[in-house]
């Protein structure tokens, strides 16, 4: 297996639903970017600019915060994850495979976050959008309704332990959605489950603006998840599925 194929399977085991921003970021203020493209042709992780400006979310998410968190911490896991290919290739060559298990851990680490990262920027917009079509009909069939999924979500974001994602996925094996409370993002388990929406509750998310008030910071999320680049993530993921 060459450098590019593992890359491409691991995004797909990742279980990875990554698009192109559609409509929904058909603004003056957005960049002209593809901020879900992982790697470069070249099968180098990549740090894409980010879909808007930097005071686009705001009042709900600060500039400065949105700033470091974008190109330090997001930006940090991507040049980790390269020396962690590097590192393991680097381990192959020479046979001296006992450094492998300790560069793998920490690629699975930092690729999840470069993962989640990149689903997470797409998920936000400057205004409030609530589901609809294809994707209201799941929620409701998997959670009865969109406030249920809501409170969810929302007390599953807010009551984990340490730092974490809250995270809503689709499931090919089941048709439905699930809520996954993912403490440690290199243990994003269930296996199969595509995310659809995340929510960064690490520190470095909303310190700046909220303090420790981690419950505010996921309140306010809700007035600018963008539920149209979830439904088209669902969307996809139901194709990609069969």
């Amino acid at each position: 297996m060459n450098r590019k194929q593992f890359l491409t399977g691991a995004v797909i085991a990742g279980g990875a639903s990554l698009l192109q921003p559609g409509n929904a970021f058909a603004s003056a203020t957005m960049a002209d970017v593809v901020p879900d493209k992982l790697v470069d042709a070249n099968g180098q992780f990549i740090l894409n600019t980010l879909p808007y400006n930097e005071n686009f979310l705001e009042p709900h998410m600060d500039a400065e915060t949105l700033h470091l968190h974008h190109d330090f911490h997001h930006g940090g896991a991507v040049k980790g994850a390269n020396k962690d290919i590097q590192m393991i290739n680097k381990a192959i060559a020479d046979n001296s495979l006992e450094t492998v298990d300790f560069w793998t851990k920490k690629l699975s680490y930092h690729f999840s976050s470069h993962l989640l990262h990149t689903i997470f920027w797409t998920n936000l917009t400057n205004k409030k959008t609530e589901p609809g079509g294809q994707l209201l009909k799941k929620v409701e069939t998997s959670f009865g309704s969109y406030d249920r999924l809501k409170s969810y979500i929302a007390a599953t974001a807010k009551n984990i332990d340490g730092n974490g994602w809250g995270v809503l996925a689709y499931q090919p094996y089941t048709g439905g959605l699930t809520v996954i409370q993912c403490e440690n993002h290199e243990k994003l388990l269930q296996w199969g489950a595509i995310p659809l929406l995340v929510i960064d509750v690490w520190e470095h998310a909303y310190y700046l603006k909220y303090k420790n008030k981690r419950q505010d910071f996921v309140d306010t999320l809700f007035n600018i998840i963008n539920w149209d680049n979830v439904a088209d993530r669902l969307n996809n993921a139901v194709k990609i599925s069969g």
